[in-house]
């Protein structure tokens, strides 16, 4: 694969992994969040079909990051081969811990029909069940995006350093992974802080349409 064709795929995964992540969560995913209600298991277990697709929608978006990673490397391990390496098992690794992940998560489907058929005395521990399954989501989550970070810090200096993409597109990338970074690390230390995760994952998200785009573009012209 050569530099023009990796940037090429680079840029059309940056866009992927965004459009599978919020289709995923039209159809009921939350990526960040918990099911904290019981009515939530009810509407899975009514709507099964929207579960499976938003299950399989948000697995794809975790394959794509892994994509990204390696097709990031293929284009610009050249620039600085160390920072690629982090990238490379960063990003790697957030997609992988997900998707391995995911087999917990696809329970619910099954625990829902269950919690609904259930008598009182045992929704309780069904309920149990729902609430394990999330923490274990969220807290992996939680860590997968601590990696994301890391590896977007790494590619967003490379960027930067080799004028790669526009300066002020660069270092809003970096500003975003060192914000977002933060957020997350103060929610591995239960000193969760909302705000600044939602305005780190604002940023990242406008960085992410904005540098796709650019390297398709550059790969182009």
């Amino acid at each position: 694969m050569n530099n023009e064709i990796a940037m090429i795929v680079s840029g059309a995964f940056f866009w992927i992994i965004i459009i599978t992540n919020f289709a995923s969560n039209a159809l009921g995913y939350q990526t960040a969040g918990e099911l904290d209600t019981e009515a939530q298991l009810h509407e899975i277990s009514n709507a099964p079909g929207k579960f499976r697709l938003s299950f399989v929608i948000i697995v794809i978006e975790h394959i794509s990051i892994v994509v990204l990673a390696f097709s990031l490397f293929l284009a610009f391990n050249q620039l600085n081969i160390m920072l690629a390496i982090i990238w490379l098992i960063a990003r790697s690794l957030e997609g992988l811990m997900q998707i391995v992940n995911k087999k917990n998560y696809w329970q619910l489907l099954e625990l829902s029909t269950r919690f609904v058929n259930a008598q009182d005395t045992e929704k309780d521990a069904l309920d149990n069940q729902r609430m394990s399954i999330l923490k274990s989501k969220h807290a992996n989550f939680t860590l997968a995006q601590i990696l994301f970070s890391i590896g977007t810090l790494s590619y967003t200096i490379v960027f930067a350093t080799y004028d790669v993409i526009p300066a002020t597109i660069a270092g809003l990338g970096i500003v975003a992974s060192l914000i977002y970074g933060a957020g997350n690390v103060l929610a591995v230390m239960k000193r969760e802080s909302k705000a600044l995760w939602a305005v780190g994952g604002l940023l990242i998200l406008i960085f992410e349409v904005l540098a796709g785009g650019w390297l398709i573009y550059l790969a182009i012209t």
